[in-house]
């Protein structure tokens, strides 16, 4: 009994587990670096602050330059119908500037320039050009000869009609056969390209001055009729 009791007095520690010390952290892992994942995190960094600064650099370099703000007909003027816009700045494309608005009006379409296009130095040229075998009729109008309404682009069919002179000696009967005879179509579909405006105070209140563009065969017998006041004109499906 004495051996025993000497025994474990003499081993205190072996009775009691080994514990860690009151705030004594455990030890961690070391961490495990990855370079190439920081390299790859700096690399998009400077793309993205590279592709801000060229968004900059492009928005910076725009020019003001013109657009149509409603159809311009073949060998119309832009007039008023115009108006601003910023577009890039490219020296493959001929835009012509908003500076240079007031020489661009004493140009000439080419041909149908439609609403909301950015207008380009090859739309334009000094004199108006037709197409081969057409040709340009200006005629003078009185109310009656002419739709209203009647605008640039339209189409329209052109008839003569009988005058109503009718001074010859003939009964009535026969002055409204020949009127009813001469009733003819010239032109079964012209192209409207030019009519004053009816408010332009240059206008006689008994005329609109409008320009027809015909075949070139049917030109002599538009401006006959047109001359002889005997010319009407009718709009026609398409417009």
């Amino acid at each position: 009994m004495k051996i025993q009791e000497r025994t474990g007095a003499g081993n205190p520690r072996s009775a009691a587990s080994v514990q860690p010390a009151m705030g004594e952290r455990l030890p961690t892992p070391p961490r495990e670096r990855k370079p190439a994942l920081a390299a790859l995190a700096v690399l998009l960094i400077l793309v993205g602050a590279l592709g801000a600064t060229m968004l900059v650099l492009r928005a910076g370099d725009r020019v003001e330059v013109v657009q149509v703000t409603s159809d311009i007909q073949a060998g119309e003027s832009v007039g008023d119908h115009v108006t601003s816009v910023m577009v890039a700045d490219d020296a493959g494309v001929n835009y012509i500037k908003w500076s240079q608005l007031g020489t661009l009006k004493t140009l000439k379409a080419k041909t149908t320039i439609y609403k909301d296009t950015v207008v380009m130095g090859q739309m334009f040229a000094k004199t108006a050009t037709l197409p081969a075998g057409k040709a340009n009729v200006g005629l003078s109008l009185k109310e009656g000869q002419y739709p209203v309404g009647l605008k640039a682009g339209d189409s329209v069919a052109v008839y003569r009609v009988g005058g109503d002179s009718g001074s010859s000696s003939s009964g009535s009967s026969s002055s409204s056969s020949s009127s009813s005879d001469s009733n003819t179509l010239i032109v079964d579909r012209a192209l409207v390209s030019f009519v004053k405006d009816e408010k332009d105070s240059t206008i006689s209140s008994t005329s609109l001055p409008v320009n027809l563009t015909v075949d070139s065969g049917d030109a002599a017998a538009v401006s006959e009729a047109s001359s002889a006041g005997e010319v009407a004109l009718v709009l026609v499906p398409g417009n």
